[in-house]
């Protein structure tokens, strides 16, 4: 008798804590003109003797082929004998977004209601030499971008990130399923969302935001295309979105928001 007591409050406590628990909120941040407020691949360019490139490479870009045509300026800087340490010295340089130091602060300071991660069609080593500059990476769970690395002659070298059939996104990311693959990894390890607050700027933010729920947020920059975007969806079809859509100017807006968020 007193076995099966035990066992009944032993379940009984198990689901008042799994009743109890808290549910987290996950951000997910773009990082150009989102988390940084400018284009980390342009930026990159103030690192080579003329601070521009050769008109033959800048036409050698095709459309929705970004990361190959970064790849090659990637090489010719490596070809300008630009090395690693100088050009991150200019990418450390490249400016926070108004209020972004204080958001991912906040952020890193409640990672028991926040979990924050990042989806970016910069790359690897760009993203961690900013975030490393500020001193700020422990906001960050995990960034999604295309991958890149330094070889032993001191090249960037950069990767597309995945392949997928979405016919709306470049060709080497979709954030929309990296976002789903992402949701789904966490589930199986039983860590769910109450909400997903989305952070970004442009057209390729679109697709992701298309995708979210009812009590999720999207948060469009204002004056970028993805509030662009947004509003011609709903002006075509005004129940084409569930989230809550909030533009911001300034990170200081977004994080008034999430602080209410998880009071």
């Amino acid at each position: 008798m007193l076995n099966i007591f035990c066992v009944a409050h032993c379940v009984k406590s198990v689901f008042l804590c799994q009743f109890q628990r808290r549910m987290k909120t996950l951000v997910v941040f773009d990082f150009d003109y989102t988390i940084v407020d400018d284009n980390s691949d342009t930026w990159v360019i103030r690192s080579t003797p003329e601070q521009t490139l050769p008109d033959w490479l800048k036409k050698s870009y095709e459309r929705g082929r970004w990361t190959e045509y970064m790849a090659r300026v990637l090489t010719y800087i490596g070809d300008q004998s630009v090395q690693p340490g100088h050009m991150r010295a200019v990418m450390e340089s490249i400016p926070f977004t108004d209020g972004m130091i204080e958001l991912l602060t906040f952020i890193s300071e409640n990672k028991k209601d926040i979990d924050c991660i990042i989806i970016s069609d910069s790359n690897s080593v760009f993203i961690d030499w900013v975030l490393h500059a500020s001193g700020l990476k422990s906001a960050i769970d995990d960034v999604f971008t295309n991958p890149a690395s330094i070889d032993a002659r001191g090249y960037v070298n950069v990767r597309c990130f995945h392949a997928h059939d979405c016919q709306q996104c470049p060709v080497n990311l979709c954030k929309r399923r990296v976002l789903h693959d992402f949701r789904e990894k966490q589930a199986q390890a039983d860590v769910h969302y109450e909400r997903i607050c989305y952070i970004g700027d442009g057209g390729n933010d679109f697709c992701p935001v298309r995708e979210l729920k009812e009590g999720d947020i999207a948060m469009p920059r204002k004056g970028f295309t993805l509030e662009k975007l947004l509003c011609k969806a709903i002006s075509e079809d005004s129940e084409a979105l569930h989230a809550k859509i909030m533009p911001w100017a300034s990170g200081n807006e977004i994080l008034r928001e999430l602080t209410a968020l998880i009071e």
